[in-house]
């Protein structure tokens, strides 16, 4: 371990806190900004190739799939061959892919660029190595907390200038801004990032195989995830793909433990720390953290008078979710520095706190504005104090040499679980509708209350057995390499 860092110090000088947390932002921005401006776009490609839903959706589908292989692939080449290295080529990719769907006259044009853009899906496991490797350690929370959060209010952001440009032009104007952010990005990474040393060259052995049994497992659980709720979840097309994907998966799995530099390190999940982050970030996944991006629009743009809803407009009920992001990413520093004095475990049990009396004020607040975005605010909050937290757990549960890949599992972990989230929601929403408007019924929305209070409580509990740092500290003079968390073993 510390040969490692010591590498690392003899073969970069670590710039400036500043340098590097502009640099990720501005990276971060890129990889969501792509993630979000395609849902709102989807109606003007329909319109403009003529094609329907489903081909359309492939614009949307195509990235998801990409990114989630990215996350984890790239992660671990970064931490092979040098993080800055590797941020700059899925940049570089993402820009080839918004020239391809910018200049593509047909709907399969547009899909293949936005495959290449799920490139960036790496941005954010890439950028958090870099900062946890060039940063001093007492900063080191409080800068993934920040960059992690940049991907939380880019999101918001993203639907919001998507919409802005479509009425101002066409849906290319998204692909030029898209290309033209990934560009500055990639250039700032250049000139203003120390270089990152990989491993040895003993250690780069590239395992392939693993590589692509990994990548298509993901896509096929993932596709058959996002796709359950309109085909149906125990339909035959669904239990295909997901079990496909399982049993490949399964395939993956057992090559991965055999392997000596496996592509992705399994027996990362060995630690206490690192297997119950996992189960975490699944279990609430699921629940709290992609609920409110599907019940909040509901609420919002479903007509006020007939159950429940507020009426508000498009462009008001995106102005009132890019606001509750904002306030959100304000208090991310909070839990950075909570992260930072008393480890990350408090900052996730904190964040699923708020998230359950954030839902509660939610389910009392359907039919007032104010009482609503007051308590789409403290959702908001507590979203972001957990969307921070695994990120600094994963941190301090990996050895340095391996953060981008286990910052990847992580991403890869939540893309699933919040795939599936989405269909358990949208399944619970659509379970009981009004009669004549079709919107979701007051039963429907108890229901999805139900599903984000059960989730959120087995969610707390997990989080509260995930072991704290000053245990980790204590069993750094035992633990082998990889076993320790991020105080107690990378610095001894």
């Amino acid at each position: 371990m510390a040969s490692f860092l010591d590498k690392q110090q003899a073969g970069a000088t670590r710039s400036s806190y500043a340098k590097i947390i502009t640099v990720l932002i501005a990276t971060e921005l890129v990889g969501t900004f792509e993630s979000a401006m395609i849902f709102i776009a989807l109606p003007s490609l329909m319109a403009e190739f003529q094609t329907d839903a489903a081909t359309a959706g492939w614009a949307a589908t195509s990235f998801l799939l990409v990114a989630a292989a990215s996350a984890a692939i790239c992660g671990r080449l970064g931490d092979i061959y040098g993080r800055k290295k590797m941020l700059v080529i899925v940049l570089c990719i993402s820009v080839v892919g918004s020239i391809i769907s910018f200049t593509a006259g047909s709907i399969i044009g547009v899909i293949i660029g936005r495959a290449f853009q799920g490139a960036a899906g790496a941005t954010l496991p890439l950028g958090l190595g870099i900062a946890r490797a060039g940063i001093e350690k007492d900063k080191v929370p409080g800068a993934i907390a920040l960059v992690a959060a940049v991907s939380f209010i880019a999101g918001a952001g993203g639907s919001l200038v998507a919409g802005v440009l479509l009425d101002l032009g066409n849906w290319h104007g998204l692909f030029m801004v898209s290309g033209i952010l990934g560009l500055i990005a990639a250039v700032m990474a250049m000139t203003m990032l120390d270089r990152s040393t990989g491993l040895s060259k003993d250690d780069r052995r590239i395992d392939y195989i693993g590589g692509l049994l990994f990548a298509p497992a993901v896509a096929l659980v993932l596709y058959g995830v996002s796709n359950a709720a309109a085909w149906g979840i125990t339909s035959a097309r669904t239990l295909q793909f997901v079990l496909g994907g399982l049993a490949l998966a399964a395939i993956w799995i057992w090559w991965e433990l055999r392997v000596q530099n496996p592509m992705i390190n399994l027996r990362l999940l060995k630690t206490n720390k690192m297997a119950l982050t996992q189960l975490a970030t699944a279990i609430l996944s699921v629940g709290p953290l992609v609920a409110a991006q599907i019940i909040g629009p509901m609420i919002m743009l479903s007509p006020a008078g007939f159950g429940v809803g507020l009426g508000l407009s498009p462009t008001m009920g995106g102005l009132v979710i890019f606001g509750a992001a904002s306030v959100a990413f304000i208090c991310s520093p909070i839990s950075g520095k909570i992260a930072a004095k008393v480890g990350a475990r408090r900052s996730l049990l904190i964040g699923v706190v708020i998230c359950v009396i954030g839902y509660g004020a939610l389910f009392w607040a359907q039919y007032s504005v104010l009482s609503y975005i007051i308590a789409i605010n403290v959702v908001f909050i507590g979203t972001m104090f957990a969307y921070t937290a695994f990120p600094n757990l994963v941190a301090e549960s990996v050895p340095v040499e391996n953060t981008s890949e286990g910052m990847g599992i992580n991403t890869v972990t939540r893309t699933i679980f919040m795939g599936v989230g989405t269909t358990v929601t949208t399944m619970a929403l659509a379970s009981s509708t009004v009669e004549g408007v079709g919107v979701p019924s007051e039963s429907a929305y108890t229901l999805t209350y139900t599903i984000v209070l059960a989730t959120s409580l087995i969610g707390f509990v997990v989080s509260w057995l995930i072991r704290d740092r000053k245990n980790g500290k204590r069993a750094a003079g035992t633990a082998a390499a990889g076993n320790e968390d991020l105080v107690g073993a990378v610095e001894s």
